[in-house]
């Protein structure tokens, strides 16, 4: 049985203006969680809008392009220190809510992506599995994943040597191995395993 794409059915049942929202870099042992709030323009949605997990990098940017002259965006940023000091689940709340209010306009309504709402000062309704789902949602999902990649390819400038560029900050073996020689960096967060056993 082939797999559903998004569509744009829950905006459509929704009043004034519609976002969607997702986030990017919950699991990585270093950078910032990124959310994206995504308004688009139902006549001017671009064509083959997905879950950014399934989509190519060069396909991701051709959409970003499209999303940015087509739509009303928002992007909200949670840093390594606030995601150690909350928790990660608390700072993907801070980064939507960020999200949301950077919009040029408030909606009326915003769909998030998961299974918890941030507080937002409108409607807010959520979407398990949102990004594959909801058209919103998958632009927003594009936005929030491109910008974080961009944000830690600039990171290795700041600090070399960790190839940031390569793994994003995640876990691979190749960024466990760099860390353990050159130890943490400053925007590795300090609660994630195994990042904390060097400050144990």
């Amino acid at each position: 049985m082939p797999k559903s794409t998004p569509n744009f059915s829950f905006e459509r049942k929704c009043c004034g203006p519609v976002c969607g929202v997702d986030e990017a870099g919950r699991g990585p042992l270093a950078g910032p969680v990124v959310a994206a709030a995504v308004i688009l323009t139902p006549e001017k949605i671009p064509e083959g809008l997905n879950d950014s997990k399934i989509l190519s990098k060069i396909r991701r940017e051709l959409l970003l392009n499209e999303i940015m002259k087509n739509a009303q965006i928002g992007i909200g940023i949670a840093e390594p220190e606030e995601i150690d000091r909350i928790n990660i689940l608390g700072a993907s709340m801070i980064a939507m809510r960020r999200a949301v209010l950077a919009l040029p306009c408030l909606p009326e309504t915003a769909l998030i992506d998961g299974n918890k709402i941030p507080d937002l000062p409108c409607k807010a309704e959520y979407i398990i599995k949102g990004d594959a789902r909801c058209l919103s949602i998958a632009a927003a999902s594009i936005v929030a994943k491109v910008t974080r990649d961009r944000l830690m390819i600039d990171a290795e400038l700041r600090f070399p040597g960790y190839k940031f560029f390569q793994h994003k900050g995640y876990a691979t073996r190749l960024h466990c191995s760099l860390m353990q020689k050159l130890g943490p960096s400053p925007i590795h967060r300090r609660s994630f395993s195994p990042v904390k056993y060097f400050y144990d």
